[in-house]
């Protein structure tokens, strides 16, 4: 570290660190990602249901979504568990490597489907609008291919998001917000708008799915099952009509996705997204079906499927030209929310694969980053090359994206749950919410709850197993073909690390970066914590636990020490391998871990330093910072620790700041030093000694103007003249003999 001239504050050359983690949103934005996925499905999945169960199928949708809320305190549990709480890390927690990488083939198999049919539906929306349009203006009906015409529309859209991803420019949570803020206007509009059409005109409720004969009993609804004797019983009817509607319930995995991103109080910020998104897709998703069913008329409904609520725009009470108005409306609403949910497949599964990378199964080819945008671009080619396959065989067809788009839904729901189901028992602590439901037998707890939601999650797969044959035999293959890249590449993997996988974070690192005021986006009177060991970070969970860091920021340091002979003066470079290698990935990987868990952001820096108090002191300087925190050091005292920081600040050029340093213990008792002259904190004993001495003396009038800092004025200057004379050995034997028999926590 070099001095700058004249007494200014030094320059210091320093590393930042950064990575994806460093910023959390509100539970509204978090809710706004996750709906903009899962709302996404109220534009397609009523009309795919209705085509294969028939006019029942708003019940189903109905049932599903109320089922959802079940589900997703699923993800809250293992969120609560694991900050980074997706289906890879909870199903390996639970029950292995081998199942964990089959289930992520099939969410894999979800992502990669979420898209097209997200674009696709966009484009049979536009399609349907065109040809409105020209039907109202030039009366005439305009022939195209509404298949082809989505087909067209999703590859531009899956272009352009392929190409934003490819640069790094993700969905933000604040574009989600304002697309949930736009669809929220369309759909009290369109539940206003459908209720005054269903009060005005007689209308009937979907019939009972449960009576003989509403659910159609076919080869398209039962696949494999049709002419079996299971197509008889009326409970395996009632899971094949909740199987076809399940797809309502998609994106579910992107809550345990943006979990990480959320502020601090994480797990209540957690509920209330939960329950935003139960809310929000209950009233939307189920009541545009059920409206389809009473508003459009039996005999054209049927080409409305693939155009749900733009049908029903159409068939609302009042003129054409402000249906049409709104109908235009809907569209625009669904190419937006649509063309999201496309978006959020390939962030979603990049940040899938990703975590499989770290985690040792994907080799570092995939993960090489672009050249230019630092992206791990050849994970989204893989992602964007599949769904453009995905499009291309489909020809724009929707139903037929519906009919695979299920098997990754359900499965990867089924394994999610089994796996929590698994660490209830194996793992019965270490979680801060549960799945209601639970009772206690004996000492043992049972979760009925849980066991119930795994119970038809899994019949609702096996059902779907045998009747959606076509997703049953893509999902399968797919799966497998995933599941052996994943197994050769872990093998690989697992060569080069000599058997040892790491799961360390990605950060990218700005190297030679001149520390000032202001500098990293750091307000002053920042709290700085020193790090150094990854696996005791207990000081810094404390420093976030009781720091409202939307007021002070919290900066995290490491120093990398070299020897004297290196030069850390303004014009030396140095290379970020050079100070930012495997242990300190390590540290800071930790130290985000911490931040994710208390949902608080926080900034980190390698200083490359020859002394790590004079480096600390150095850095707190630039940064303004108002406290210093660091732990208990394994051989040196706190107060060896103090007088080391204290020597070092001693050292700084003026104007020196006034600092407090607090050293933690593992015990959680915490040591605070005041660095710099101030205050000094006196026993009762000594001020009682010191009100003595004033009252002997203001005794006589002559001196009743003498305050008691006068007295210790007096004593200050007397003890210091006498430490220049012979005296001096024997009061410092006074001292050590007033020291040693000090209360420790006065020091």
């Amino acid at each position: 570290m070099a001095t700058s001239p004249e007494g200014t504050k030094p320059a210091v050359k320093v590393f930042v660190a950064t990575t994806v983690m460093l910023t959390f949103i509100s539970f509204w934005r978090a809710s706004a990602i996750v709906l903009s996925d899962l709302a996404s499905s109220a534009y397609y999945a009523g009309g795919d249901a209705e085509k294969v169960i028939g006019k029942s199928a708003p019940w189903f949708i109905l049932a599903v979504m109320l089922f959802s809320y079940a589900v997703r305190a699923l993800y809250i549990e293992s969120s609560s568990m694991f900050v980074r709480g997706g289906v890879y890390r909870v199903v390996k927690e639970a029950m292995g490597g081998t199942l964990a990488k089959f289930s992520v083939s099939a969410l894999l198999f979800d992502y990669v489907l979420t898209g097209p049919i997200s674009a696709v539906s966009a484009g049979q929306y536009l399609a349907g609008f065109i040809k409105d349009i020209g039907a109202y203006f030039f009366h005439r009906t305009l022939s195209f291919s509404d298949d082809h015409f989505a087909a067209g529309l999703a590859v531009i859209i899956v272009c352009y998001f392929w190409w934003k991803n490819t640069q790094g420019i993700h969905e933000s949570s604040q574009k989600a917000l304002q697309i949930m803020a736009i669809t929220t206007v369309m759909v009290v509009i369109l539940i206003i708008w459908c209720t005054i059409t269903v009060l005005r005109a007689p209308v009937q409720l979907p019939p009972n799915p449960l009576h003989a004969g509403v659910i159609p009993l076919n080869k398209e609804s039962l696949g494999w099952l049709n002419g079996t004797w299971f197509s008889h019983w009326i409970w395996i009817i009632a899971f094949v009509g909740f199987g076809h509607s399940v797809l309502a319930m998609s994106g579910e995995e992107t809550l345990a996705q943006v979990n990480r991103e959320i502020e601090h109080p994480k797990l209540k910020n957690l509920e209330k997204t939960g329950l935003v998104i139960f809310v929000y897709s209950l009233l939307f998703t189920s009541l545009v079906s059920f409206f389809a069913v009473m508003i459009i008329p039996d005999s054209v409904r049927p080409d409305f499927f693939a155009n749900l609520i733009g049908g029903i725009a159409m068939y609302l009470v009042g003129p054409t030209s402000l249906k049409l108005l709104f109908h235009g409306f809907v569209v625009l609403v669904g190419v937006l929310i649509l063309a999201g949910a496309q978006n959020t497949s390939i962030v979603g599964a990049n940040g899938v694969l990703n975590r499989v990378a770290e985690d040792g199964v994907l080799t570092s080819w995939f993960q090489k980053p672009h050249h230019r945008y630092g992206t791990s671009y050849r994970i989204i080619n893989l992602i964007v090359c599949l769904q453009l396959l995905t499009i291309v065989l489909s020809r724009g067809d929707v139903y037929q994206l519906a009919a695979l788009y299920a098997f990754g839904v359900i499965w990867s729901f089924t394994m999610k749950s089994l796996a929590v189901l698994v660490l209830r028992f194996t793992e019965p602590g270490n979680r801060a919410w549960k799945v209601p439901g639970n009772l206690h037998i004996g000492k043992t707890e049972v979760p009925f709850g849980l066991m119930a939601i795994s119970a038809v999650l899994l019949m609702t797969a096996l059902v779907n197993l045998f009747t959606k044959y076509e997703a049953t035999i893509a999902g399968l293959i797919f799966s497998a073909v995933f599941f052996a890249i994943f197994t050769i590449s872990e093998h690989h993997v697992a060569k080069e690390r000599h058997g040892k996988p790491e799961q360390l974070d990605q950060f990218r690192v700005y190297g030679n970066q001149e520390l000032g005021s202001g500098a990293m986006g750091v307000r002053p009177g920042n709290i700085l914590v020193a790090v150094r060991d990854p696996r005791n970070l207990y000081y810094l969970r404390h420093v976030l636990g009781h720091t409202h860091t939307g007021k002070q920021d919290v900066v995290v340091m490491s120093a990398r020490l070299y020897h004297r002979e290196h030069s850390f003066s303004g014009s030396a470079v140095l290379e970020a391998s050079q100070v930012f290698d495997h242990y300190e990935q390590e540290l800071f990987t930790a130290a985000v871990a911490v931040a994710e868990k208390e949902g608080k952001p926080i900034s980190l820096l390698v200083v490359p330093a020859t002394d790590v108090f004079e480096a600390i002191m150095v850095t707190a300087q630039r940064l303004d910072s108002s406290r210093v925190i660091c732990g208990l050091s394994n051989k040196l005292t706190a107060d060896e620790q103090a007088k080391l920081t204290g020597d070092a600040w001693e050292r700084l050029p003026e104007p020196r700041p006034r600092l407090i340093m607090e050293v933690c213990a593992p015990d959680g008792t915490v040591r605070e030093f005041a660095l710099g002259p101030h205050t000094p904190r006196m026993r009762p004993q000594d001020v009682e000694l010191m009100h003595r001495l004033w009252l002997n003396i203001t005794a006589d009038p002559k001196y009743a103007g003498a305050h008691h800092y006068h007295i210790v004025a007096l004593a200050l200057e007397e003890l210091q003249r006498e430490l220049t004379t012979e005296q001096r050995a024997q009061l410092l034997q006074k001292l050590q003999e007033e020291i040693n028999r000090s209360n420790p926590e006065l020091k």
